[in-house]
């Protein structure tokens, strides 16, 4: 670890490890915890890191090893029913309660001096926000890294289903717990047998070939795509947020699969008052905390010595600091978003992109979606390796994709904010998605997405309906000579199942019928344009 980061800070003390303790979990259950110590005397705040992926690699050196080196108690728990831990998995039902009776077990301690703080990327993230449903008064700081909130919201998008998603998380959920091994193995199994499960029809069980058993819970979370299904009820744990007084630092990349999490509970910390940071830097869920690591890990331990150990030495000095994409630089704020309004893009005919307005709502050009050859997904913002900036040069090829692209800049435009598309839209069976996405062209025409979203659209044809599709949040710069472009298609599978036309559920579906899609003029791409200087 520290040959790969060169520029960790040095070690304050030697670590311990005391592994294999047995903390009782609300319901009884032995909840198998590690515990990592500096070997000094004296009085050392605790880290609590609750964890369904077992307690090896990566999180044994990363959080236990290297936090208590910088001087912090660091315990190291398996969630109940995983990496040795008693009792059921349950992908959220569990964790408030036995985040609880772990801090009733902390306090019962002789080295623990009452002085507490969590820490922690995606689910660890979200057994953050479920112990701060009911924050106990030693929980004095909280460090949220690619943090989960909504569990509805990874699985799916206004009714979508995110299959890549979901079936990164069954494999990660179901056996990075049982040890390094087993889960590479299992990732592989998942990578030579992707192809045929992503095309299944139906699509419901078919993962159970590639995840090598079968899932419940899983199957549970892809066949429930109405938010407001009784189902998810008690799922999102957003509302800790909403009143939160423990200082809270919260981390991300600009193409992570959480990053509109982020966003929204740094929204509403921000309503409630609560003291808080915003670090976003140019990563993906995964990379975050592997090439981003050096900075996540400053950001992590500053944020922690600042409000466990009364050292604000190594604070920035504004509350926000953002990678600016399209520039590869850094840029600190005191608040965010910075652009007060958006600013409207049209497409045209001729498949320009203009600030001019248009007169009417007729139909401007349309596409044929074929489910049964999807449009293919190209980076972006998910959880496997393919995430990321791509070059989208071979997808806008494609006859099932269009694209609306701006004059040459003659000055810098930056985007720093919210971007969403106001799409009207028509189509011929009714049934069939959006996909729009904000691309960057540089002046020898290679396209790279910045953000995108997807959305539903009900209509028939001449009947044009309205959609809203929000596309996430960016900080990008469109550098002098570059060109702004708004790509639409019907799809971007499998990173989202396919819409079979029909209206059937998409698990479900073993008829799939072919959609014309129609863009009408009326459409706009709404962009946050910063209009402060660099």
């Amino acid at each position: 670890m520290r040959a790969t980061w060169r520029s960790l800070p040095a070690k304050r003390h030697d670590a311990g490890w005391e592994p294999g303790l047995v903390v009782p979990g609300a319901d009884g259950s032995s909840l198998i915890t590690d515990h990592y110590f500096p070997r000094a005397q004296g009085d050392f705040p605790t880290l609590l890191v609750r964890s369904p992926y077992g307690r090896g690699l990566p999180w044994s050196p990363m959080y236990g090893v290297l936090f208590a080196e910088q001087g912090f108690h660091v315990i190291l728990q398996s969630c109940r029913g995983t990496g040795g831990s008693g009792g059921e998995f349950d992908l959220w039902r569990n964790e408030p309660a036995d985040g609880q009776a772990t801090v009733s077990w902390l306090r019962e301690q002789p080295w623990f001096n009452g002085t507490l703080g969590t820490v922690g990327p995606s689910y660890l993230g979200y057994v953050q926000w479920a112990l701060a449903l009911d924050p106990p008064p030693e929980l004095k700081a909280m460090v949220v890294q690619v943090g989960l909130h909504d569990p509805y919201a990874l699985f799916h998008s206004d009714g979508v289903l995110r299959l890549d998603n979901a079936l990164a998380v069954g494999a990660g959920m179901t056996y990075q717990h049982q040890g390094m091994a087993r889960f590479l193995k299992a990732m592989l199994r998942l990578k030579r047998r992707m192809s045929e499960v992503v095309v299944a029809q139906p699509l419901r069980g078919a993962q159970e070939s590639a995840l090598g058993r079968e899932v419940p819970w899983l199957d549970d979370v892809m066949t429930h795509p109405d938010a407001q299904d009784p189902y998810w009820q008690g799922a999102s744990v957003a509302e800790a947020a909403e009143k939160l007084r423990v200082p809270t630092s919260l981390i991300t990349g600009w193409h992570d699969a959480l990053v509109d999490q982020t966003f929204e509970q740094y929204d509403r910390l921000r309503q409630a008052g609560c003291e808080t940071a915003l670090l976003v830097g140019p990563w993906t869920h995964t990379s975050a905390v592997q090439q981003g690591w050096t900075e996540v890990f400053a950001e992590s331990l500053a944020w922690l010595r600042a409000h466990l150990c009364d050292d604000p030495s190594g604070l920035r000095p504004t509350e926000v600091r953002v990678h600016i994409g399209g520039e590869d630089t850094w840029r600190d704020l005191d608040d965010w978003p910075t652009a007060p309004a958006a600013t409207a893009w049209y497409p045209t005919k001729d498949g320009h992109l203009t600030q001019e307005a248009p007169t009417d709502s007729s139909p401007l050009t349309s596409f044929h979606y074929d489910p049964a050859d999807p449009t293919p997904s190209v980076g972006g913002p998910l959880l496997s390796p393919a995430a990321g900036p791509r070059d989208n040069t071979a997808l806008e090829a494609r006859d099932d994709v269009l694209t609306f692209t701006g004059p040459p800049l003659t000055e810098p435009v930056d985007i720093l904010g919210p971007v969403s598309a106001w799409l009207s839209v028509s189509t011929d069976t009714g049934h069939a998605d959006v996909f729009t996405r904000l691309c960057d062209v540089d002046p020898q025409g290679r396209s790279v997405n910045v953000c995108d979203g997807v959305g539903r659209a009900s209509a028939a044809e001449r009947t044009p309906s309205q959609v809203t599709v929000p596309m996430s949040t960016t900080a990008h710069r469109f550098a002098v000579g570059h060109r702004i472009r708004w790509q639409v298609s019907g799809g971007a599978h499998p990173r989202f199942a396919r819409n079979p036309g029909t209206g059937e559920p998409r698990v479900d579906a073993t008829t799939f019928t072919p959609v014309r899609i129609t863009v009408h003029s009326d459409s706009a791409l709404l962009l946050a344009q910063s209009s402060e200087p660099a």
